[in-house]
């Protein structure tokens, strides 16, 4: 198993800048890919960006794509997302996940909430 515990959000401006990590424990030498998802009240969790741990492939929702950046360190276990020119309907519980395959995200972690005011 994998143990997923998340850090970076808050509240930010739109406009501005946050920075959302996550570190991974356990058995991580197989990990398939690590991806981030997005949570907005009333609303149903969606797909916000993706990273196959070997290799480095992305992949973006169409929502966020030329604002926000996935990124790894493999040496620390550690996956990122950086959210840039934030929107306020960018505003929602923010999790990371991953898997062993080509099958559903298995590992979630906590979630953190990120909060964009206009």
């Amino acid at each position: 198993q994998v143990q997923l515990v998340e850090s970076g959000g808050g509240l930010v401006q739109a406009g501005g800048s946050l920075r959302l990590s996550c570190a991974a424990s356990g058995r991580t030498f197989n990990i398939y890919n690590m991806g981030w998802f997005r949570q907005a009240p009333g609303k149903e969790r969606e797909f916000v960006a993706s990273i196959r741990w070997s290799g480095g492939n992305t992949d973006y929702a169409d929502s966020v794509k030329g604002r926000f950046t996935i990124s790894k360190d493999n040496a620390k276990n550690t996956f990122y997302l950086q959210m840039n020119s934030l929107k306020p309907e960018d505003t929602a519980v923010y999790y990371c996940a991953t898997r062993y395959g080509l099958t559903p995200y298995s590992y979630w972690g906590q979630g953190t909430q990120v909060t964009v005011s206009s």
